[in-house]
């Protein structure tokens, strides 16, 4: 559901109602289905905590989040199912199950076969019924449990971060590239940079997150690394980070392409984030955002050579 300032009606009440419900809206100043001024707020502060890109706006992004936000973890049962569950409910069980030592893989809120699987080994260990589903019972225990661990990184973070530290060529690495909203001029050349030093690669185009993070994982890829235009003037690298945890690996990349970048785009700036191509991907990723497409095409060459020398950096 997309929405915007000036907008009316029911979907707008939904949308005051969800925000105040996450903490985000209170009824003072606000005018009851109307997308005004303090809506718009709201929406660009709940934005900013949960890593989106700030602009105000409820796009379909923002709204899916919101939905998320709406459940707490016992509210549901959660299971493995197709279409995965998610929401903050899974990213807390996720968080939790981390902590008691079992892999959940990366903590996204996406209920899949791993965390399933570590459902499946807590359950056992806890002498529950085996079945990877996590009942109001099983949200019991984990909650007793997790008293006695403290507040630790979690196995899904050292796990990442030793992944990052431990470094593999770049001949006969997966790479995934990507583009949001055109400069596939850029990847054309840094696909050829690649190939000539050994790297297999897989490009993607869709113009759907989902569906270039699918590709991406179902090749088996290592490192996802995409592009994007906008018309903003501000430009960036990001990598996927949540109050709970971050990519190790995608840190490391994001500082590394921010570091080759600054003779070809000065002034950009690398954050953590929550976008959607970044949560869909499994493996470590960076999205670069650029200026405008007909700006940037002129320097498509060196963008893609600074691209290209800091994937060798961060590959050794």
């Amino acid at each position: 559901m997309a929405l915007s300032p000036e907008d009316t009606g029911e979907a707008v009440r939904q949308l005051q109602r969800r925000l105040g419900a996450a903490g985000y809206l209170s009824d003072a100043g606000v005018i009851p289905g109307v997308y005004c001024a303090g809506t718009r707020q709201a929406i660009a502060d709940f934005q900013l905590d949960r890593g989106l890109a700030v602009t105000g706006l409820c796009d379909e992004g923002t709204w899916t989040t919101l939905i998320e936000a709406w459940w707490s973890l016992g509210d549901r049962p959660l299971m493995l199912r197709s279409p995965n569950l998610r929401g903050d409910d899974v990213a807390e069980l996720q968080r939790i199950l981390s902590r008691l030592g079992f892999d959940v893989g990366r903590i996204d809120g996406i209920f899949g076969s791993l965390a399933a699987r570590a459902m499946r080994q807590f359950q056992e260990n806890a002498g529950l019924d085996i079945d990877g589903v996590c009942t109001a019972e099983t949200v019991t225990v984990l909650r007793r449990l997790s008293k006695m661990t403290g507040d630790g990184p979690g196995i899904a973070a050292v796990r990442d971060t030793e992944h990052a530290r431990a470094g593999q060529p770049l001949a006969g690495r997966r790479v995934a590239l990507g583009s949001f909203g055109g400069l596939t001029s850029v990847l054309e050349v840094l696909s050829t940079l690649l190939r000539e030093h050994g790297a297999m690669l897989i490009e993607t185009v869709d113009d759907e997150a989902a569906q270039q993070g699918a590709t991406a994982n179902l090749f088996g890829a290592d490192v996802y690394v995409g592009v994007e235009a906008t018309d903003e003037p501000q430009s960036r690298v990001a990598y996927y980070a949540v109050p709970a945890f971050e990519s190790a690996g995608g840190r490391a990349l994001a500082h590394l392409v921010e570091r080759h970048m600054r003779d070809v785009v000065p002034r950009m700036t690398v954050h953590g984030m929550r976008l959607p191509i970044l949560r869909e991907t499994k493996m470590p990723a960076v999205l670069v955002t650029l200026g405008p497409t007909e700006v940037m095409v002129g320097r498509s060459q060196r963008i893609a050579d600074a691209l290209f020398l800091a994937l060798t950096a961060w590959a050794p």
